[in-house]
């Protein structure tokens, strides 16, 4: 069964109550989400393979630990995953980005992907999904899938708030998929929005309606 990892760091926990305050505008909620990010990177990338590398110092040559050219791909699922790229390139600078796009079909409910653009060495790499909200997990479930079928060697989910039936969703379709976030909220309300959520993270961050 997938794990569910929620971070309880209190620059974390500070900075997500700021962006759920309806007050927050668009310019400062883009900033704290890309902090958040970049924090929560921070935790996902843990348990990196480390190798013994030779290093002259000025002083003298020693042996110290560097990070096992672990080839990593980060995948925004569009469009709100844009808002946490840039403070997870933050960290990992030499990763590769793909975009992952869906809707949904309103007549069949079906995911649709109609924009998918990863690296080609997609075999090679282990990917970092990333979304701000994981409400119902149909999107992130099929976003998921699609990955999944271009044979990626590991996918993990980060996104900063969730809702039980999302992550209910995720783990019951992807029981190997491990999810990080930075907040577990109550429920979803009858419009499927989190609650008590912030909202559109999409609209907040762009400043739409």
């Amino acid at each position: 069964m997938s794990e569910l990892h929620v971070m309880d760091h209190p620059l974390i926990r500070h900075k997500v109550a700021i962006i759920r305050d309806k007050n927050t505008g668009p310019k400062e909620f883009r900033e704290l989400v890309d902090e958040v990010a970049t924090l929560m990177a921070y935790e996902v990338t843990r348990d990196m393979p480390l190798e013994e590398v030779e290093i002259e110092t000025p002083i003298t040559k020693d042996k110290f630990k560097m990070i096992a050219g672990k080839k990593m791909g980060i995948v925004p699922i569009l469009r709100a995953g844009l808002g946490m790229l840039d403070g997870v390139l933050k960290l990992i600078p030499a990763a590769r980005v793909g975009h992952i796009g869906l809707y949904r079909d309103p007549e069949t409910l079906e995911a649709v992907e109609y924009y998918c653009k990863l690296p080609t060495d997609i075999e090679e790499r282990d990917l970092l999904v990333v979304d701000p909200m994981l409400a119902t997990g149909n999107t992130a479930m099929e976003a998921i899938k699609f990955l999944k079928d271009r044979n990626p060697r590991s996918i993990k989910l980060m996104v900063l708030i969730a809702a039980p039936e999302g992550v209910k969703k995720i783990q019951e379709a992807h029981p190997d998929i491990d999810i990080w976030t930075a907040a577990l909220d109550e429920k979803l309300n009858d419009h499927a929005y989190i609650v008590p959520g912030l909202g559109d993270a999409g609209d907040r961050l762009y400043g739409t309606k």
